[in-house]
């Protein structure tokens, strides 16, 4: 079989971890890590712009991020939508900066924030298991239509089950990875 035809399954389920990453980043753990406002977005002349646009960003203290505007007058507004956000920090604004100082994370809250890390993981396996269905479906197809042989589908449902659990094994790696971040004291 052509390994150019596992490529766009390979794509696919890439992309799938990319997600996951993504959504973990947004998780908060013990430390600051501007992450959390990737997806934080400000009305900037009509069009809504990432924080990370129009101010600078930084980590003066592990559990601190400082936000400076480039234009002071978006203060309000950067204010605003970190309160109206789901990170459950409240933003102090000294009139220049903004400083979100997280607190030290309790169990209670880490128990729920490695539960949340979990769900995104399932979530992410499903969606693997998703594509290689997919695919196998799509093999199948191609087997009717006398495009591949019944040797070719055989190989090609193990080589796409061996890519699948290739990729579940690195879903387990990363959300075991912010597991131990989010339980760092």
């Amino acid at each position: 079989m052509d390994k150019e035809l596992y490529k766009p399954i390979e794509e696919k389920m890439k992309k799938t971890i990319n997600v996951l990453k993504d959504n973990l980043a947004g998780i908060r753990a013990g430390r600051a890590n501007p992450a959390i406002l990737d997806k934080l977005t400000i009305d900037y002349y009509g069009a809504p712009t990432p924080i990370q646009q129009i101010a600078t960003v930084s980590v003066p203290e592990a559990r601190v991020i400082l936000i400076q505007p480039w234009e002071a007058k978006l203060l309000k507004d950067i204010e605003k939508e970190i309160q109206k956000s789901d990170i459950g920090i409240n933003p102090n604004n000294d009139g220049k900066v903004i400083r979100l100082v997280f607190p030290a994370l309790t169990e209670e809250r880490r128990k729920e924030l490695t539960k949340q890390a979990k769900k995104e993981g399932e979530e992410s396996k499903v969606a693997i298991r998703s594509i290689r269905r997919d695919s196998i479906e799509n093999m199948k197809a191609k087997k009717k239509s006398a495009e591949i042989t019944e040797d070719d589908l055989k190989d090609a449902e193990k080589d796409i089950q061996n890519l699948t659990d290739r990729y579940i094994a690195d879903i387990d790696k990363i959300i075991e990875a912010k597991d131990k971040e989010i339980m760092e004291v």
